[in-house]
């Protein structure tokens, strides 16, 4: 299954100032009450939309709380290797 390509990744969310992100946030949750009330009277088209908006505003609340408690973005995690000794059966 293909990712959807309109998900906000937490890299982009860091780079908006937090007047931006109240805005987003305001956005998303007018959405939120809109997809609830869609799907309360049966007319909601798209019901996956509902958890990417539920995630999105995580996201946002998320990274708003790093910022207040002054954490830093983590750092990326190294790639995995695989090694390329094998055992002997011996």
């Amino acid at each position: 299954m293909a990712k959807s390509s309109n998900v906000a990744k937490p890299a982009d969310i860091r780079h908006k100032t937090d007047k931006e992100l109240d805005t987003r946030l305001a956005e998303l949750r007018k959405e939120q009450f809109n997809l609830r009330f869609q799907r309360a009277t049966g007319q909601l088209a798209n019901s996956a939309r509902v958890n990417h908006v539920r995630k999105e505003i995580a996201r946002i609340l998320t990274i708003q709380g790093e910022r207040t408690r002054g954490v830093e973005a983590p750092a990326k995690k190294p790639a995995k290797t695989k090694s390329s000794a094998k055992k002997s059966a011996a």
